[in-house]
This record gives structure tokens, C-alpha cells and sequence, in this order.
């Protein structure tokens, strides 16, 4: 099943969170090139990390492995263990300064992804602007988001519509964009979504960009029936641990739970940072007038 189309599902689903489908149709594909055989395995063991099975790629991955390949098992190796954190970022600065790895959108991708783990948004922009792929782009969008600067990405925005606006991760740019901009755009992110999600399949990513739109609009009791049906499919996802938990603030039900699932199973999570800041605030607030 050799040809332009062939990866078409496996990228499609990755694209969408629907990381077991993209593993399940990796698995029926044959008669592949070298180059789409490879292709294929760097999207596969990236569902396998997204799924947390980070051991996979890390213990199938050979040292002769196309940099691709060992790119990924990279990226299972620095989130997998805290020590080996420095280690991995200087092998990766290592490829990036050979010419003949430098331009590899493969190995772009991990270094960006790690470096924006790292918050260096800075040299994962560079990495991002180092080649041109639709991928690429949409991860520098979702770093210009993280800055704050919604300018720079609604450009890039522009750039990715021009290459390829049906493209899903062009539609998911638009959304995360739209989204960012507020008024009336979030009505046309929230679309987006539920197009994506009725077209494809509703993954615990749609379920959430649909349910921050909601919530934008003052839709909480919809929000929150969104989340609950992300949290069917995957009860420990942070994102939607955290949706909960705001969803729930708002219309005044209990989020204990969700907020002990979530330091379980993301103790860093920037809520519960959030969260312990307002609670010393106010220990010090009661201390002084105690005092």
C-alpha cells in the first residue's frame, strides 16, 4: 500500500490523539518504502510515548536506527527519567550541530518538543523555523501561544492555510488560535472541533478543545458534560483533570477528586501550582491578621 496516501490514517490519528488507532492502522500497512517504513515506526512509537509507554521505543529502538528513529527514543528517554534529562538535551544539541542531522524534520520535532518541555521557547522556535512541514509549524504555534504572543501565530496561521487549510493540523491550529483570540473567534474554534470530531472520531483532544470553548462562553454545564465523556476514554489525561476541576469551580460542584487524580498523575501540572500559590497567599493573609 505503497504511495502518497498511505500514511494518511496513521498521521491523521496521531494528529487527533487517537493514539491506539494510529498503532492499530500502522499495523495493517505493507508493502511500504524504507523511507514510509520509518515514517510509519516514528509515529507509532510517538503514540506509544502519548500512551505512556515510553519503555517500548526505548528498549525496540537500536543504535543503527535512522536518526528518526533515535530522535523519538530520545524523547521516551527525557520524559521517562528525570537524571538522564541533561544527558539526552546535549546528545540532541550534538545532532543538531551535524549538517548532515541538522535539516531532518524528524529530529527537529523531538528537539523541539523537548526544548519546549525544558521552556527554552526560544531555540524550539529556531528548531521549528528550521524546516518547512505543516507539523512543524503547528508545534511553533502552540509555543507562540505558550509566550503569549497570539500575533506571531495567528501569522503562521496564515502560512499553514496557504500551504494546506484542510489539512487536520492545520484545522487544529485554527482552533487553538481562534480559541486564544476570544469573542466571537471561540464560537469558530468550537466548530472546528466538532467538525474534527464528527468527521474522524472524538478523541479526549477534541473533547477538550471543545469543552475550553464552552467554558469561554459560559457553558459549564456543557464543558463538563464534555469532560466526562474525555474522561470515559481516558481517566487519567491531565488535561482533562484540570478542566474538571475549573468547569466544576464554576458551577459550584466538588473537585476534590479530580484534584487529587490530578496530582497523582501530574504533580508539576501548572493548576495545582496555581492552586498551593493562592493557598500560601492567603496562609499569610490569615497570619497577618492573627497577628
Amino acid at each position: 500500500m505503497s504511495g502518497p496516501d498511505a500514511l494518511f490514517n496513521v498521521h491523521n490519528n496521531f494528529y487527533l490523539g487517537a493514539y491506539q488507532a494510529a498503532i492499530n492502522e500502522a499495523s495493517d500497512l505493507k508493502g511500504l518504502s524504507a523511507n514510509e517504513t520509518t515514517e510509519r515506526d516514528f509515529y507509532v512509537y510517538r503514540s506509544y510515548i502519548a500512551l505512556g509507554s515510553h519503555q517500548l521505543p526505548i528498549s525496540e529502538i537500536s543504535e543503527d536506527a535512522p536518526t528518526a528513529l533515535q530522535a523519538v527514543k530520545l524523547l521516551a528517554v527525557y520524559l521517562s527519567d528525570e537524571h538522564k534529562k541533561d544527558s539526552v538535551i546535549s546528545t540532541m544539541q550534538e545532532w543538531l550541530s551535524d549538517p548532515a542531522c541538522s535539516s531532518n524534520i524528524q529530529l527537529l520535532l523531538m528537539a523541539a518538543s523537548i526544548l519546549s518541555y525544558e521552556g527554552n521557547y526560544v531555540d524550539a522556535l529556531k528548531c521549528c523555523h528550521s524546516a518547512s512541514s505543516l507539523e512543524l509549524m503547528a508545534l511553533a504555534i502552540q509555543i507562540f501561544l505558550k509566550m503569549d504572543r497570539v500575533d506571531c501565530a495567528e501569522k503562521l496561521l496564515k502560512e499553514m492555510t496557504n500551504v494546506d487549510d484542510d489539512a487536520t493540523c492545520t484545522q487544529l491550529a485554527q482552533g487553538w488560535v481562534n480559541l486564544a483570540m476570544g469573542g466571537s473567534k471561540v464560537q469558530e474554534a468550537f466548530y472546528i472541533f466538532q467538525e474534527l470530531g464528527d468527521k474522524y472520531s472524538w478523541t479526549v483532544r477534541l473533547h477538550n478543545g471543545s469543552a475550553v470553548c464552552s467554558m469561554h462562553m459560559g457553558r459549564y454545564d456543557d464543558a463538563a458534560k464534555e469532560l466526562l465523556e474525555a474522561l470515559s476514554k481516558d481517566a487519567k489525561d491531565p488535561d482533562t483533570l484540570s478542566n474538571l476541576v475549573v468547569a466544576n469551580l464554576h458551577l459550584g460542584a466538588p473537585t476534590a477528586r479530580y484534584i487529587n487524580q490530578l496530582k497523582m498523575v501530574a504533580p508539576d501540572h501548572p493548576l495545582l501550582k496555581r492552586s498551593d500559590q493562592f493557598q500560601e497567599a492567603l496562609d499569610r493573609a490569615a497570619a497577618g491578621f492573627s497577628a
